[in-house]
């Protein structure tokens, strides 16, 4: 690319995305935040996602049960390189220069086109997955750019902006700027359509903010909404819902607000046998770590005067989650028995 004093003149905005969109797959997330490590969460699932390959030629593979595994749940697909006007494209997202970023950037916030608009999108996300590219799209104060295309009339614009930011956010830097959409995430949460790929993006984001303690009282009137989508939701939002509830629940501080959260009666049906195993586990961490806070005598009795709040459902004496978690000792899985023991003992 030479030495970065001038930008090369590719012709159309087209040509541009399509070379670097070849070089790589929008979901892909390559290196944890080198700016600082994630407290590991105990009381966690142990491996939140498939297996995950690493992206870096040459480079050490990105372990299976890892933060980076366990964060997002989804697969790094390595960058390719790919033929393009005849010729080879032998650069990837990683490599990419201070730049293209910057072009990028100036061209989605005056490009018209919502397709070429997904496409910038999808290009950015792509480089997102490299730390190098997070540092530089916040420095070019590109996740304010990125994230005023979350209220865009085009549903596909806001899903990849939402897989854009979700790429931002294994930054620690990156995430005290995405903090400040979690209003608007949950919002769309709530008004988009259920089980649709923009819930599922925002539930992803959510996670990806609330794997550490520092942005997890953002979400404290969230409990409600996440417990709902339990009860309504397909196994993979399901799942993704439950990250984040697992998220909260370890956390102490966030108790008081979780318990007294505002729950569908019918989230204890989901202790069932017939449950997914994936959404049966990481519901059984999440009620471990709620059956390990003790409340007080005066704040129980507090609790039971709240009608319908998640306390009276799962954990005062009336609550059918213990003959529900009794019947699960004979589940055929044995990581579900060996879970539900622990919570019994």
């Amino acid at each position: 690319m030479g030495d970065g004093s001038a930008i090369p003149k590719l012709g159309s905005m087209k040509a541009l995305i399509g070379i670097f969109v070849g070089a790589g797959a929008s979901y892909g997330i390559y290196k944890l935040i080198k700016e600082g490590s994630f407290r590991r969460n105990k009381k966690s699932v142990g491996s939140e996602g498939p297996g995950v390959k690493s992206c870096q030629p040459g480079g050490a593979n990105i372990q299976r049960g890892s933060l980076l595994a366990r964060v997002s749940g989804l697969d790094v697909i390595c960058p390719r390189a790919e033929a393009a006007s005849g010729d080879v494209i032998h650069e990837s997202p990683g490599n990419l220069e201070p730049q293209h970023l910057k072009m990028l950037l100036s061209c989605l916030q005056t490009n018209s086109d919502a397709s070429e608009r997904c496409q910038i999108l999808l290009t950015l996300g792509n480089a997102a997955a490299f730390s190098v590219n997070q540092d530089l799209i916040r420095e070019f104060e590109g996740i304010r750019v990125i994230a005023g295309f979350l209220s865009d009339p085009t549903p596909e614009v806001k899903i990849q902006t939402m897989n854009a930011l979700n790429n931002l956010c294994m930054n620690i830097a990156n995430q005290e700027q995405i903090k400040v959409y979690v209003p608007q995430v949950l919002e769309l949460i709530e008004m988009s359509p259920v089980n649709s790929d923009l819930q599922l993006g925002a539930l992803r984001l959510l996670t990806n903010l609330s794997v550490t303690d520092k942005h997890q009282h953002m979400l404290k009137d969230s409990v409600t909404l996440l417990l709902s989508l339990l009860v309504v939701s397909s196994e993979a939002l399901q799942v993704q819902a439950l990250k984040v509830l697992v998220n909260l629940s370890s956390n102490p501080d966030m108790m008081d607000d979780i318990v007294q959260a505002q729950a569908p009666a019918s989230v204890v049906l989901l202790f069932d046998a017939r449950t997914s195993p994936a959404v049966l586990l990481r519901l059984l961490t999440f009620a471990g770590n709620l059956k390990a806070w003790r409340p007080s005598i005066q704040v129980a009795d507090e609790l039971r005067r709240k009608q319908d709040c998640l306390f009276r459902v799962m954990l005062d004496e009336p609550s059918q989650l213990h003959s529900r978690l009794v019947q699960l000792l004979s589940h055929p899985d044995g990581e579900i028995q060996a879970q539900v023991a622990r919570i019994l003992t």
